[in-house]
């Protein structure tokens, strides 16, 4: 059952910010679809892609690397992932009809959950047939997702607010050790991994972050991130911690070539391991859409998460065909809208168009990777933050004085919190199990779920329609 809605009306058209005698269509224009001007648009933007850019080229980073490509072959698949981003998030955000799109200020590119699994097929195939054994895989999940996730959106109603408030939590709790590993240098195998220097540069961006939303005032205070990271950057330049080696040995143009890296490659193992990760990925993607439904006063409906999932499940499924990887949404740049507030789906959209460019024109990427990674780690710590804030927020209305709903959010809170406490507490499991019990926010889902089910559906029909739990 689709969750009531909370903002004002809207048909999902775009809209403008309207002038002083227009009043009355300010009213009926929902945030997530104002356009803004361009003043307001650009900057908010540019926070995205700053929050991203990391995390999109992460995954390309390390399976390069493991699969042992040369320079040239890096440079085409960090293009490759930046390209397929920005088709996604533009599909996501825009939307076609009633097929694709959640229309939400949605960002969708490679997950970072994919890296483990993919490896393990690098590791288990021959030199030359690894890339093309991971891209099989990578599009029968893609199709996989298409196929189910339509019964996604079906389940809304076994995640009312109580479900969501602990699943957006984790999303934030989790996350949680990306900054802090990007604060102390980013490279765990460097010597000076944990540096003074790269702890200083990270709090240092954090209190410029800080005084910005303390002392801002009105538009200031809405870029306060990006102007962290822009005098995060510049204070480190003086001490030779941005590195300019990747602006100068960038091409200025490369566009991905369909199967550069060989015809794909199906085999059942491979593809088992994939399959099993895109559940994680789906969990995590509606997710997702959930906590941002909630942020921008637009719930996300079953059909919402459908064509949202629809969206993840185009983009995995063609991204390899120009090397991409599995695709799911961005928990970082749910933290910029929570965090600034800016809630239009077409600033999300412009962010998606400039990373097509970044794609086609590696020497502008380059200029993005400037940001070192303290500088990163400290604006993270205020994003991921904010995503925990938003599902403590959600909590706060489901209910908790009731005896049963704590036990819920403890047990759940638990659930997610073990691989995060103890990274190897799943190690003697089977292999499928670790994936799904081995991602915090996907093992306190579906504990969240089943526990919902347990105490406010099973046998109990006179409880799971009380005023605490009415989107039940």
């Amino acid at each position: 059952m689709a969750l009531p809605a909370k903002g004002p009306a809207s048909a999902e058209g775009p809209c403008s910010t309207p002038s002083t005698t227009e009043a009355p269509a300010q009213a009926a224009c929902h945030p997530v679809d104002e356009k803004l001007p361009a003043s307001r648009l650009v900057p908010a933007a540019l926070q995205h892609i700053a929050a991203m850019y990391a995390g999109v080229v992460t995954p390309p980073l390390i399976i390069g690397q493991a699969v042992g490509l040369d320079a040239a072959g890096m440079t085409r698949l960090i293009a490759a992932s930046l390209l397929i981003a920005g088709c996604a998030t533009i599909l996501q955000t825009l939307g076609v009809r009633n097929f694709a799109g959640n229309r939400l200020p949605f960002v969708n590119a490679a997950s970072s959950a994919g890296i483990a699994p993919m490896l393990a097929i690098a590791e288990t195939s021959a030199p030359g047939h690894q890339l093309p054994a991971i891209y099989g895989a990578v599009m029968v999940a893609g199709v996989f997702c298409l196929a189910v996730g339509p019964f996604f959106g079906r389940l809304l109603r076994f995640f009312p607010p109580l479900v969501t408030g602990v699943v957006i939590t984790l999303i934030g709790v989790t996350l949680m050790p990306v900054p802090v590993s990007w604060a102390q240098g980013g490279d765990r195998t460097a010597a000076d991994f944990g540096a003074m220097k790269y702890l200083a540069l990270a709090g240092f961006t954090l209190v410029v972050v800080l005084m910005f939303q303390r002392f801002g005032r009105g538009f200031l205070r809405q870029i306060a991130l990006l102007l962290g990271l822009f005098f995060g950057t510049l204070a480190a330049i003086p001490f030779g911690m941005a590195d300019f080696t990747a602006l100068r040995e960038a091409p200025v143009a490369a566009l991905p070539t369909p199967f550069a890296f060989g015809a794909p490659e199906f085999q059942p193992a491979a593809i088992l391991s994939l399959c099993i990760v895109m559940l994680v990925l789906m969990t995590e993607s509606s997710a997702g859409m959930l906590a941002l439904g909630e942020i921008c006063d637009r719930p996300s409906d079953g059909k919402t998460i459908t064509r949202g999932l629809r969206t993840d499940g185009i983009a995995t499924l063609l991204g390899p065909v120009f090397g991409g990887f599995p695709t799911s949404a961005f928990a970082q740049n749910v933290g910029v809208v929570s965090l600034t507030r800016v809630r239009s789906r077409y600033v999300v959209a412009v962010a998606g168009g400039a990373l097509l460019v970044l794609g086609a024109f590696p020497v502008l990427g380059a200029v993005v990777s400037l940001v070192p990674m303290p500088v990163l780690g400290g604006a993270g710590i205020v994003l991921f933050g904010s995503i925990a804030v938003s599902g403590i927020r959600t909590l706060s209305e489901a209910g908790l004085d009731d005896s049963s709903n704590i036990i819920l959010v403890a047990v759940a809170l638990g659930a997610g919190i073990i691989p995060l406490a103890a990274p190897t507490f799943y190690a003697g499991f089977p292999a499928w199990a670790q994936t799904v019990l081995g991602s915090g926010i996907s093992a306190g889902a579906l504990v969240a779920v089943l526990l919902n089910l347990f105490f406010h559906h099973l046998g109990t029909r006179s409880r799971h329609t009380a005023p605490a739990l009415k989107s039940s």
